[in-house]
């Protein structure tokens, strides 16, 4: 396979985190199916998720710098999200790829309507909530259930994590994107692990993959900061963005109920 189509979609997907904290395996997981064609999806979601951690964890850096993190939300989200990250891919492992897919595209449409919603709803508060020395059970149980779902679809979690911190902590849709990536490379990493151990990590598209997504990702990240003006702009993007990859792998696998695996 060509290093070309691994390069271009990963700069494409670190962009997408960059921008929107997440959706970064939203795309990684088709991009490499059927653009830089690894054949099983179990080996796509693997190799994606290993790329997105390492995207995740570069483009954190950047919105560090530009004061969009909470490293105490960020790291309680992380350390609760790992547990469940670990249980749920466990679980992903032994479900039927391409039924595993279409699962994953009907959650994306709930993520999507959800964000959509909540688009003119006021910014929350500038200081999230629940993250203290002690958590509340609020955030940990929405950590954990959110490391869950992201181990069982072979994600980051980033469309998951984002709205999860808006709703766990009130705190603004700007700074729960750069809060997110914390969590979102760390659940992409327990995942690859988990599915590297089943030889499920094809690790040179991964590389090509991560060397794409270092650009990408610099530049969603300065998109995000000056959209953060425009009350609900990200949450337009963010919305879109999974209703059309959604859409795309609903058609893709819209037979994987209709035969036994």
């Amino acid at each position: 396979m060509s290093a070309l189509p691994a390069l271009l979609s990963g700069s494409g997907v670190g962009f997408t985190l960059g921008l929107i904290g997440g959706g970064g395996s939203i795309l990684a997981t088709p991009l490499l199916l059927y653009v830089v064609g690894i054949a099983q999806p179990h080996h796509a979601i693997g190799t994606g998720a290993l790329a997105v951690a390492a995207s995740a964890f570069s483009t954190l850096a950047g919105h560090a710098r530009a004061g969009n993190v909470r490293w105490r939300c960020a790291a309680v989200f992380a350390l609760a999200g790992i547990g469940g990250a670990l249980v749920g891919s466990s679980l992903g492992k032994a479900v039927d790829g391409g039924r595993l897919l279409f699962l994953f595209a009907l959650l994306m449409v709930v993520v999507g309507i959800h964000m959509l919603r909540g688009r003119t709803a006021p910014g929350g508060a500038s200081e999230p909530v629940g993250c203290g020395p002690v958590p509340s059970g609020k955030v940990l149980a929405v950590a954990f259930a959110v490391g869950v779902l992201a181990g069982f679809f072979g994600i980051g979690g980033g469309f998951l994590i984002v709205p999860g911190l808006v709703f766990a902590t009130g705190m603004p849709l700007i700074t729960a994107v750069g809060t997110s990536l914390l969590a979102v490379g760390a659940f992409g990493l327990t995942t690859a692990l988990n599915y590297a151990l089943s030889g499920m990590v094809d690790w040179v598209v991964a590389g090509e993959f991560i060397a794409g997504g270092f650009l990408g990702g610099v530049l969603g990240m300065r998109l995000a900061t000056r959209l953060a003006g425009f009350r609900g702009a990200l949450n337009t993007v963010f919305a879109s963005v999974i209703f059309g990859v959604a859409g795309y792998m609903l058609y893709r696998n819209a037979g994987a109920f209709a035969a036994p695996p």
